[in-house]
C-alpha cells in the first residue's frame, strides 16, 4: 500500500467517527461559545470537542504526526507527516442546524497533501481522493462538470466573516453574475469543492481560505481533473482559491482577474 492509501485507510475512520460526534452533539442543541475574527465568526462548543477527538485519535495511531487544526492550531512537531483538519466546516450552518457542515480531515507528506477525506456530517455523504489515484463519492470515481461555456456555469462560492470582505466578495459577485448561469453559497468550503469534483457544482471560487478550508476538498478536486489554482500562477491559498475543470477554468480565471478578486481586505 502506498503512502497515501495508507494514510487514507487511517483518516476515513477517524473522520467517521467524527462526523457522528458533530451529529451527536448538533442533536443536543448547540450554542456559541465563542466569537474568533469577528462577531459573526463563531466557534462552538462541538468544533472543540471534535477535533480533540481527531487529535487524540491521530496520535494514538501515529504519535509522531503532526497535526494542524482550525481550534487548535498547529501541534509544532518536526514531521514529514502532518495532518490538517477542520472539526466542522460550516460552523454557522452547524449552528443553525442547516445540513451543509462537513468534517474535513487531509494529509500531507513533506508538504504535499496526499489523501483527504471529507464527510457532511449531516447527511454522510462521503468523497475521497488519494494523489495519483482519483477521487471517489461513496465509491464512485469522480470527473468533474462537463460544461464548457461559462455562460452556462453554475458557480459556488462563499464569503468572509468580516463586513468589509463581504462588501468587497459581493463586489466582485456582481461583475460575474452576467457572465455565468447563476450562483450558489451553502456556506462549507470543503463541500463546496467537492461538489464541483462531482460536477454538481461546475465550478467554485473563495477568497479568504485557511489550509484547513481546502487541503482535502482540494485534493479531491484536483484528482477528480478539476485545476485548482490560485489566480495569475499562484498557488491556492487565502488569495483565492480557484476550482474548475480545464474547459471553465481560463475563462473564470481571467474574469477574477478582471474583477480584481484577490484584492481588498
Amino acid at each position: 500500500m502506498d503512502r497515501g492509501h495508507e494514510l487514507l485507510a487511517l483518516a476515513v475512520p477517524i473522520a467517521r467517527e467524527a462526523a457522528e460526534l458533530a451529529r451527536t452533539m448538533r442533536a443536543a442543541g448547540v450554542d456559541p461559545v465563542a466569537t474568533k475574527s469577528t462577531l459573526t465568526d463563531v466557534v462552538t462548543a462541538a468544533d472543540r470537542a471534535v477535533e480533540r477527538q481527531v487529535r487524540e485519535a491521530i496520535h494514538a495511531a501515529r504519535p509522531g504526526d503532526a497535526v494542524l487544526g482550525e481550534e487548535y492550531g498547529d501541534s509544532q512537531k518536526a514531521s514529514a507527516v502532518r495532518w490538517i483538519l477542520d472539526p466542522i466546516d460550516g460552523t454557522v450552518n452547524y449552528l443553525y442546524d442547516l445540513p451543509q457542515y462537513a468534517v474535513s480531515l487531509a494529509a500531507e507528506v513533506d508538504g504535499v497533501v496526499v489523501a483527504g477525506v471529507v464527510i457532511n456530517a449531516a447527511t454522510g455523504r462521503e468523497w475521497t481522493a488519494v494523489l495519483g489515484g482519483g477521487a471517489h463519492a461513496d465509491g464512485r470515481k469522480l470527473s468533474g462538470s462537463q460544461q464548457a461555456d461559462l455562460r452556462q456555469a453554475l458557480v459556488g462560492t462563499g464569503f468572509g466573516y468580516a463586513a468589509d470582505r463581504r462588501l468587497h466578495q459581493a463586489a466582485v459577485l456582481a461583475g460575474l453574475i452576467g457572465d455565468i448561469r447563476d450562483v450558489r453559497r451553502f456556506g462549507a468550503a470543503a463541500i463546496d469543492l467537492c461538489l464541483a469534483a462531482e460536477g454538481s457544482l461546475d465550478a467554485y471560487y473563495e477568497k479568504g481560505l485557511n489550509a484547513w478550508d481546502h487541503a482535502a476538498g482540494g485534493l479531491v478536486a484536483a484528482e477528480a481533473g478539476l485545476l485548482v489554482t490560485g489566480l495569475a500562477g499562484a498557488a491556492p491559498g487565502p488569495d483565492m482559491v480557484v476550482a474548475a475543470p480545464p474547459a471553465l477554468h481560463g475563462a473564470l480565471h481571467d474574469r477574477l482577474v478582471e474583477l480584481d478578486a484577490e484584492k481588498g481586505p
